[in-house]
């Protein structure tokens, strides 16, 4: 009976090429918070979200599994993404599973949401695994700007199809797992269709306070200020707080360890201050701090996954606080915040302090899944290298043009 377990997984291998050849023809179905929030509240039936999951995941799965196999070679062959590329395959056969299976059978509908909570288990730690191969990619070649260039387009796109495809199982699990969340009774899945933004800020800077006290035996104090286009009461949104959540906690942590060092010898600390603005088509999040500021220089740095200057984690360490030592919460927290159209942007003054901006839709509808999708647009992006610059690149030290004598 082994041996033939054995033969029916190495068979089911050899076909995941074509399998991710025919699922990458198609492109992703992106959806709206309204369609999300509309399916869960009013009409959800298993049924119909089991008949689109089945198609969607193997599309979003093999849509960026094809990007995977676009990446150096040393990259690939490290042994981090060689795992990570390993839970792709599995999880795509998982799926195909349930591919040609009755809908109407109610054994099959439970067997599917168990294995969609085995996949989102299986995939908890792709984000460090993954940056534990560009780290061992680092440590045994030397890097190039073209490299860096491919590295950092397949990750913000790698990470994005994988926000999206959790929320897909998130909602599903959430909703057809037969409970309600008593701490959150009204939640539609992971949406909060009333989700008020200042006690999300509240919420990830107590926690972010909690560290930096632990740390550093002190913390800036937290001013909130709201606007409402629609009148003097608390902004509310449709959103997924956990996601809200994440981008603050992330923005608080920097502002914190920035203020408290760049202030070491002050008497006390300036706070921090958060303005929350309504409009008619933005919800706008700005925290301001007086942590020093950064250069300009460095900006694009803060978001990029190969220029982390922290020491190299160990994954066993990397769930004490979201991505710690990888560098990578920021650009991660941008990807939250565009995952819905949204934006995060940083304004600094060296000297001085930093501007973090939060940008989301204000209307549900326009809140619509931004998911990168395979074609040959993408493939020409690994394909082509990038020209030479055609601006002049300054020079420490200037031509002599005494040197250069024009010929009488």
């Amino acid at each position: 009976m082994k041996f033939v377990r054995f033969l029916m997984k190495n068979s089911a291998l050899a076909n995941v090429p074509k399998h991710v050849d025919h699922f990458s023809k198609f492109s992703p179905s992106p959806l709206s918070i309204k369609q999300f929030l509309d399916f869960g509240s009013t009409n959800a039936c298993e049924k119909t979200s089991f008949m689109f999951l089945r198609q969607e995941l193997p599309v979003r799965l093999s849509n960026i599994m094809k990007e995977i196999n676009l990446l150096p070679d040393r990259l690939l062959g490290t042994p981090s993404v060689q795992l990570v590329q390993s839970w792709y395959v599995q999880s795509l056969l998982d799926m195909l599973e349930f591919y040609d299976q009755n809908p109407d059978d109610l054994r099959v509908l439970s067997s599917f949401t168990d294995a969609l909570i085995t996949i989102r288990n299986r995939h908890n730690d792709v984000v460090p695994t993954m940056a534990q191969g560009v780290i061992e990619y680092k440590e045994s070649y030397l890097e190039d700007s073209i490299t860096r260039q491919n590295v950092q387009y397949f990750l913000d796109r790698f990470y994005m199809s994988r926000i999206s495809i959790r929320m897909l199982i998130n909602q599903h699990t959430l909703i057809f797992d037969g409970t309600t969340n008593p701490a959150h009774p009204k939640h539609i899945g992971s949406i909060d269709p009333d989700c008020e933004v200042v006690n999300v800020i509240r919420d990830a800077y107590e926690t972010a306070k909690l560290l930096c006290d632990q740390y550093y035996m002190d913390s800036p104090a937290l001013e909130v200020d709201q606007y409402n286009v629609n009148g003097s009461g608390p902004v509310h949104i449709v959103y997924v707080p956990s996601h809200l959540y994440h981008m603050l906690f992330e923005l608080f942590k920097n502002a914190m360890r920035a203020t408290v060092e760049n202030h070491e010898s002050s008497p006390s600390l300036p706070s921090i201050k958060v303005k929350v603005a309504l409009g008619g088509e933005d919800v706008t999040v700005k925290m301001s701090d007086k942590g020093g500021g950064v250069s300009l220089s460095k900006i694009d740095r803060l978001f990029s996954y190969m220029y982390s200057t922290a020491p190299t984690p160990h994954l066993e360490s990397s769930r004490g606080t979201p991505l710690a030592g990888f560098g990578y919460g920021l650009p991660i927290s941008r990807l939250y915040a565009k995952y819905f159209q949204g934006d995060l942007q940083l304004y600094s003054m060296e000297g001085y302090g930093t501007d973090a901006v939060i940008y989301l839709k204000a209307l549900s509808k326009d809140s619509v899944e931004r998911l990168p999708v395979y074609n040959k647009s993408a493939w020409r992006h690994y394909q082509h290298s990038h020209g030479a610059d055609d601006w002049c690149v300054p020079s420490s030290d200037p031509k002599n043009m005494a040197a250069h004598k024009i010929q009488q």
